[in-house]
């Protein structure tokens, strides 16, 4: 099968910034508590009445500009999220409407991992229909399930979206998306939930909202497990592809927390010099965390043309995946 090209890239995030000092008024905690732990400094969140979709669109619109294509060009739209604009209709239903197109748009629920179970759906589709252009797109507004009371989850996450372009013709500089390789396993999902408002945890009209409509998580299961699976996963799709770390020029893992990911390159052997980190300034993103990295990874610079790129991903469900680009 002809490998698929990834030939626009783009993320967005909101304007308003929220540093550790912001939270330092809201919860017992400080800059140097969240700084040691996480490696979080700022993360960004939607303004009252910003939504998932609106995040979703700028993302597209410059992945778009990227590609050099109109939102007419696109044959099918993939949303990866948790955090949607409602349950019914679909954020990518909404984020179609909003380009002035009507196409086949659903949403994938993968947590963390959405967008690279997204982009391997998109690879399906333009295995299917060579003709396809399919839009990729992670995006969240965490903060809409962030617990504010809980410390020790409240300031790990931001909100923002990233989005890219799949097609099945190579295009000179864009990517080759070379493999994906997904991953699931529900035994430890209690481990890290949203619970609230599904038809297992119902609302209930003139009901309380509990802990149970947030982010609840065991840190440090989740923290062991993550690390574990990031590095399985890596491992087994550069074996399946006949490489090793060191044909990797750059590692860009989901950007859940500095020490998870420099975890993950330690047992990889991968030098911090080929690790890219920008879990500092966006925080946890979710299913938007690798497209930002990606395209945050390119505009600065720390990819080449030529380079071998691999990315990682762990979430709820749990979900963890892997994929290779080739740049």
């Amino acid at each position: 099968m002809q490998r698929p090209s990834l030939w626009g890239l783009g993320f967005h995030t909101p304007a308003r910034c929220i540093t550790n000092a912001d939270f330092e008024r809201l919860v017992d905690t400080s800059d140097e508590w969240i700084v040691t732990r996480t490696g979080i400094r700022t993360r960004y969140h939607v303004a009252p009445g910003e939504t998932c979709s609106q995040l979703a669109v700028q993302a597209a619109r410059n992945a778009l500009a990227d590609a050099g294509l109109l939102p007419q060009a696109i044959t099918h739209v993939l949303i990866a999220t948790f955090s949607g604009d409602y349950p019914i209709p679909s954020t990518s239903c909404l984020v179609a409407r909003e380009l002035g197109i009507c196409v086949p748009a659903m949403d994938i629920a993968a947590a963390c991992s959405g967008f690279l179970y997204a982009l391997e759906v998109g690879r399906g589709l333009v295995a299917l229909h060579p003709d396809a252009v399919v839009l990729v797109i992670g995006s969240e507004v965490c903060s809409s399930r962030i617990n504010f009371n809980d410390r020790s989850t409240c300031v790990l996450f931001g909100d923002g979206a990233g989005a890219a372009i799949l097609q099945a013709k190579p295009r000179a500089g864009a990517p080759l998306v070379h493999d994906i390789l997904l991953h699931a396993d529900g035994t430890a999902a209690d481990l890290l939930t949203v619970r609230g408002g599904g038809s297992g945890c119902p609302p209930i009209l003139g009901g309380t909202i509990g802990p149970e409509y947030f982010v609840e998580m065991n840190g440090r299961e989740v923290f062991k497990y993550a690390v574990r699976l990031m590095t399985d996963v890596c491992q087994e799709i550069l074996a399946r592809n006949g490489l090793s770390v060191a044909d990797v020029d750059l590692l860009i893992p989901h950007q859940a927390n500095v020490r998870i990911i420099e975890a993950v390159a330690r047992k990889l052997e991968v030098p911090e010099e080929r690790c890219f980190v920008d879990v500092d300034r966006f925080g946890n993103t979710s299913a938007a965390s690798v497209p930002i990295a990606l395209a945050d990874a390119r505009a600065q610079g720390r990819i080449r043309p030529g380079d071998t790129v691999l990315l990682a991903s762990f979430g709820g469900g749990f979900t963890w995946a892997a994929a290779l680009l080739q740049f």
